[in-house]
């Protein structure tokens, strides 16, 4: 079963074959994980939120101190980051201060580690909020999911915790212009029952065809990396990836692979 937290608001960095040297920080609670979507890969585990659940979210000036301390602390060190990366426990945009956080971020990154991106893990649920999308586009990198090209895959795979519509999330995509990164996790296996696999070619065409609207910078294709909370979970070979990305290449677009 998954179940891999992040124990501090800041953590790392850690090289990343992505990201460089990657800076993170985690804005969601330390001990449990907070987020829009359900994912049945998930490293962090299955998402428990309920309903009236006492939930503890870093503080922005707070975060914007330990930040400061461990930008200046890195800095003239072969860690310095490459990446100041919001990832963590759940979904970053969740955070209801996640606009001001980032602004708050970018201002750091400025004084004490001019070289590094500010970039954002997100399944993109918050989309919705105009606020959240503005925040995003002032990101450098803004890495979002796309896990399929039909409705049905992304509900057996992400199974979002409220009403989603893919038509409406790929509109939501095309705002950002191309400025984007899909990332997409293929998987095979069995989850209550029901086989789910959005390796097969026609969950490929229709992906690729999401792709092909969006325009994304580029396509970072993943297979499962660590213990999820479904056990019946198939690793994708990197063979197979490749092929995938050698699709998105000769569609146009860039892609990599990691597995």
């Amino acid at each position: 079963m998954g179940g891999f937290l992040f124990d501090e608001m800041i953590f790392g960095p850690v090289r990343s074959r992505r990201l460089g040297v990657s800076l993170g920080i985690n804005l969601l609670p330390l001990h449990a994980k907070f987020c829009s979507y359900n994912c049945i890969y998930c490293e962090c585990g299955w998402t428990k939120n309920r309903s009236g659940m006492r939930i503890e979210l870093p503080n922005a000036q707070d975060l914007a101190v330990v930040l400061e301390q461990k930008l200046q602390e890195l800095s003239g060190t072969d860690m310095e980051p490459d990446s100041i990366t919001f990832a963590g426990n759940g979904e970053p945009t969740m955070h209801p201060n996640f606009a001001e956080i980032i602004d708050l971020t970018i201002s750091l990154r400025n004084q004490f580690a001019p070289k590094a991106l500010v970039s954002v893990l997100s399944n993109g649920s918050m989309l919705h909020k105009s606020g959240i999308t503005e925040a995003l586009m002032k990101a450098d990198k803004v890495m979002l999911k796309l896990d399929g090209g039909t409705e049905e895959i992304i509900r057996k795979i992400n199974m979002p915790l409220k009403a989603f519509r893919l038509s409406e999330y790929v509109k939501q995509l095309k705002q950002f212009n191309g400025k984007l990164i899909i990332q997409s996790l293929f998987l095979r296996g069995k989850y209550n029952g029901q086989d789910v696999d959005n390796t097969k070619i026609e969950e490929i065409d229709a992906w690729l065809r999401l792709l092909l609207e969006v325009h994304p910078l580029e396509v970072m294709i993943y297979a499962i990396e660590r213990e999820t909370p479904e056990e019946g979970l198939e690793k994708v070979p990197e063979s197979e990836l490749e092929i995938i990305a050698q699709r998105v290449r000769s569609a146009g677009l860039p892609a990599s692979v990691f597995a």
